[in-house]
């Protein structure tokens, strides 16, 4: 009889979970760079594009959808484990209207960052722009739900922010601008201030729930190792070491929020030591590879570098960290996403 509660009590806890999981949050909304762009650059004039073969290939259908990976993104698999769909459609893919964003939209942008230096780089939607589309976004949801419904998924979404890589890899190390300005301190607390004021817009149009994505260690991504010729193509260390740095400050940043703003709730979600674990440690995770990437040679291909055309491209994916040389696979992504909602993003839940 003991045995029988406990199962029916376990049975019950888990019923729990996924109610909670499926009506806590109704809609996932996103604002970034490359890591959840799920087709927003398709749409303007840019370089930034990996709506082409070999892209998506793993996709469901096969079909490249401007995701820079063979499958789904970390978004994706968040979506899906708060018991929403799949994948989280971009704001700007005529493919999908308010009906689907009503559920999740991403405005992500690849190539950009919190500084706008970061977006024109590329020719890319800078955040600002991002934030304008969502008070478009906001105006077709009210319209398509009426005003209490709009406000209350508004008010109980899951706000996503990914992004800073760029600011640092295609501008401050690439670039002489913003070294000429600052320091790498200065030009950390530069960004942090972009960072504090974004959140405090998306507070002041209603958004109570946030996720401020860490950096990654950069130094590792395959175009950095490939490039790093003083230490035989080992991760750059200098790199990881702003990343940390960054993370930290973010850390801080989601103190301050969580103090100053009544109603809030902030998080970090920091995928620097699950995905620095995997590069260290790929065999421990079923890859076999985590140096140089899936696409072409591995070293450098990325975007248009990144095609049909690029002869070396492996056939299984799951078998590295890495899709191109600055992207992760799906199979990374999901372990990233899963690490996420485990240890940062479970409070929503």
């Amino acid at each position: 009889m003991g045995c029988v509660y406990v199962l029916w009590f376990l049975l019950v806890q888990l019923l729990v979970i996924v109610v909670r999981g499926q009506g806590n949050v109704p809609a996932i909304i996103v604002f970034g760079d490359s890591s959840v762009d799920a087709g927003n650059n398709n749409q303007i004039r840019t370089i930034a594009r990996s709506n082409f073969e070999p892209y998506g290939r793993d996709f469901e259908g096969g079909r490249p959808t401007g995701r820079f990976s063979n499958g789904r993104i970390p978004t994706d698999f968040i979506s899906e484990g708060f018991g929403l769909r799949p994948t989280v459609p971009a704001f700007l893919d005529p493919l999908y209207n308010i009906s689907d964003f009503a559920f999740g939209v991403t405005f992500a942008s690849a190539g950009t960052g919190y500084d706008n230096a970061t977006s024109d780089v590329l020719s890319v939607i800078p955040l600002w722009k991002e934030l304008e589309y969502y008070k478009a976004y906001q105006k077709r949801l009210r319209a398509y739900l009426g005003e209490k419904k709009a406000n209350e998924t508004l008010t109980e979404a899951l706000y996503l922010i990914s992004l800073g890589t760029n600011d640092f890899l295609e501008n401050y190390f690439t670039l002489q601008r913003r070294r000429s300005q600052f320091n790498i301190g200065q030009y950390q607390v530069f960004l942090i201030g972009i960072a504090r004021d974004f959140v405090k817009n998306l507070y002041s149009l209603g958004g109570r729930k946030v996720s401020l994505g860490g950096l990654p260690p950069m130094g590792c991504l395959p175009l950095e190792r490939a490039n790093n010729f003083m230490e035989r193509e080992e991760c750059v260390k200098s790199y990881n070491v702003v990343a940390a740095a960054f993370n930290d400050k973010l850390k801080k940043l989601m103190a301050e929020l969580n103090e100053d703003l009544p109603g809030i709730k902030v998080v970090l979600s920091n995928p620097y030591s699950i995905l620095l674990q995997i590069v260290k440690n790929p065999s421990s995770y079923g890859f076999d590879e985590a140096a140089v990437a899936c696409c072409g040679t591995g070293s450098f291909e990325m975007g248009f570098e990144c095609n049909r055309y690029s002869p070396f491209t492996c056939k299984d994916a799951n078998k590295f960290v890495f899709w191109d040389s600055f992207h992760p696979t799906e199979k990374t992504n999901q372990i990233i996403a899963e690490h996420l909602l485990k240890n940062a993003l479970s409070v929503f839940l």
